[in-house]
């Protein structure tokens, strides 16, 4: 009598397998889930910067000025930092965004996952790329669910312009 053997899973192996990766999941997706939102806030994070080191390098470009507002539609400036962000061109100089002014570039924020806070006011930046309001400006960046990690991003905005993140545990 020939025996041919059986290429294939048994059942029993099938279902070992199943109950190991399910086991190695339930382990794994909370430490995915922290790895995504600081994912998120370093994305973010880096978009904001991005748009502040535009806004101030044409503002020394144009001579005139630039800036960065809060911003829910990508065209005009209404301080809902936690919406979008806008940097435009300063074309008369005067600090602020204007209806003839040029957006150089709308960045989005995911409200479900990123909060987004900023100054009471634009951070706008002069000819020489320095900020212009008297006081220090500060955008703070954290994801909506953080459960007390260090994701709570602050950048600083100083005077000459320079911007610094520091982090910290989320409130």
């Amino acid at each position: 009598m020939f025996f041919r053997r059986s290429n294939g899973f048994t059942l029993v192996e099938l279902m070992v397998t199943v109950a190991v990766v399910a086991i190695l999941g339930t382990i794994a997706f909370p430490s995915f889930q922290s790895t995504i939102r600081s994912n998120r806030i370093a994305t973010a994070g880096n978009e904001i910067t991005g748009l502040l080191s535009l806004a101030r390098s044409e503002a020394v470009r144009n001579k005139r000025g630039g800036g960065i507002c809060g911003s829910s539609n990508g065209t005009s400036c209404d301080n809902s930092w936690s919406s979008g962000l806008l940097a435009w061109a300063d074309v008369n100089g005067d600090g602020s965004k204007g209806n003839d002014e040029v957006v150089l570039r709308f960045v989005a924020v995911s409200a479900d996952s990123v909060s987004v806070t900023g100054p009471g006011a634009v951070v706008s930046f002069d000819n020489r790329g320095r900020r212009r309001a008297a006081t220090t400006q500060e955008i703070v960046l954290q994801p909506v669910k953080c459960g007390g990690e260090t994701l709570r991003r602050t950048l600083t905005i100083n005077a000459a312009g320079q911007i610094t993140s520091t982090k910290a545990a989320c409130q």
